[in-house]
């Protein structure tokens, strides 16, 4: 049989898992699943006949060695981080790699030996960064081949609740890694290109510009800017395109809300607090606030952040125990960041019986004949339960696709890499579609960069 090792059994590899293991008897293929957690291995295993579930260390050199070594191809779930040593020993071993991770510096030095030894080590595969990719490059593909010119590229991705499971004012619940949420938008300004012209947006401001979008059957959205939306100008083959914006997707007054804590300091992640695990809520909240021989908090606070006690502002605050003098953080030495991102978790984790969803929105705008046009591409999935979530879905059905097409010679240019050729994101995206994950695209009139629909 052919021996598949999963690196990493978390929340994300569940529907990564279970994909290969439906198609173990058919494609001869039996799943090692290796995992820090014995028991987190064995759950994902489903005591089924062709998976083995590890306690696997990564760190340790030996054990770790010896699983890739009897693998034919090598799945790692793990952080980014992480990824470089299970890397090596793939370039050693001359293993197949897939990962759903970012391309770090010292994977893209890995490229010459991969090609070398015929390797493939695909990256970026999963949702955001992976679906995106495929998605928007099928359709920048499909223009350029009709002879079309991009002078617009926005790309919008989001993990959300469910409207079943939307039940607080926030309209929001963690569907992803916490930290990341409270963390969005630091270590740098917004950039991105607006109708030829550069523009940059400092962090504590960017929350308060947003952009705006209808998801038919969904309701309204709203986007804040991602980091750097001209990472991919280069790579997508778009460096003369006119406007290019990648931002996050919330419900609309998320941002509003949210950039509350980015005013008050509370997202801030570069001090620690002291007496941090001692400290009730309360006592969090008005360590951000002035002095007052007098006033409450909550008066403090209304005043601080001028907001009125009958805005729904105030409502979301109120929400999430913020002046709970009997809630302790319970937390040592740690940050701002750090507390808030516990309190947001007392409110924000999804129950049992909740469901995450997925929105996905590109918009091209192209020049044809003489004449601009536009295609909006929407893409929305809704998860089952807990385990196979809309998030665990989109991340992990990308990396379990291109794995066994790598390991069929399906894909086959070897080196260090992203989905963005033919080869490897019309089978993935073709597979995707009879899995659920579908994108609408509808042709309509070109917008431009409607202004209109911005709050600068």
């Amino acid at each position: 049989m052919r021996n598949i090792l999963i690196i990493g059994a978390g929340r994300s590899a569940s529907s990564l898992i279970q994909y290969l293991l439906d198609k173990s008897v058919d494609e001869n293929l039996h799943l090692t699943i290796g995992d820090i957690s014995l028991d987190l291995a064995k759950r994902k295993t489903n005591s089924h006949p062709n998976a083995t579930a590890i306690a696997l260390d990564i760190f340790d050199e030996n054990q770790r060695k010896a699983q890739i070594q009897k693998a034919h191809i090598v799945i790692s779930m793990l952080p980014a981080h992480m990824h470089i040593e299970v890397a090596k020993d793939c370039i050693f071993y001359k293993k197949h790699l897939v990962t759903a991770s970012y391309i770090s510096d010292s994977m893209q030095s890995l490229d010459a030996a991969a090609k070398e030894n015929n390797l493939v080590f695909m990256n970026e595969i999963g949702l955001d960064p992976g679906i995106d990719h495929m998605s928007a490059m099928k359709i920048i593909d499909e223009i350029r081949d009709k002879g079309g010119k991009m002078i617009l590229f926005e790309s919008f991705c989001g993990g959300l609740v469910a409207p079943e499971s939307d039940n607080n004012l926030w309209n929001y619940k963690f569907t992803w890694a916490p930290r990341n949420v409270v963390l969005a938008g630091q270590g740098g300004a917004a950039k991105f290109i607006q109708e030829g012209t550069y523009k940059y947006i400092p962090y504590q401001k960017v929350f308060s510009r947003t952009e705006f979008m209808e998801v038919e059957g969904y309701g309204r959205f709203e986007a804040y800017a991602n980091r750097d939306s001209l990472k991919y100008r280069s790579v997508y083959g778009l460096d003369d395109i006119l406007t290019l914006y990648r931002g996050t997707l919330r419900r609309v007054g998320f941002s509003k809300a949210w950039n509350m804590f980015v005013q008050l300091g509370m997202t801030d992640d570069s001090y620690i607090m002291d007496d941090s695990q001692t400290m009730n809520y309360r006592q969090f909240t008005n360590s951000f606030l002035p002095y007052h021989p007098t006033d409450s908090v909550e008066i403090k606070l209304r005043l601080n952040l001028k907001i009125d006690q009958d805005d729904v502002m105030w409502d979301k605050l109120v929400e999430l125990d913020l002046f709970n003098p009997n809630k302790i953080v319970g937390l040592k030495n740690d940050t701002p960041a750090q507390i808030l991102e516990k309190i947001l978790s007392d409110s924000w984790t999804l129950q049992h019986d909740d469901k995450d969803m997925i929105v996905m929105y590109h918009k091209f705008g192209y020049e044809i004949n003489g004449q601009k046009k536009q295609i909006d591409s929407k893409m929305v999935c809704v998860g089952e339960d807990q385990t196979y979530t809309a998030m665990a879905k989109t991340v992990g059905l990308p990396v379990a696709i291109a794995t066994l097409q790598i390991l069929n010679g399906k894909i086959s240019t070897p080196g260090v890499q992203i989905p963005i050729t033919k080869e490897v994101y019309l089978p993935i995206l073709a597979e995707l579609e009879t899995l659920g994950v579908v994108f609408m695209e509808v042709e309509m009139p070109y917008e431009g960069y409607n202004t209109n629909s911005v709050v600068n």
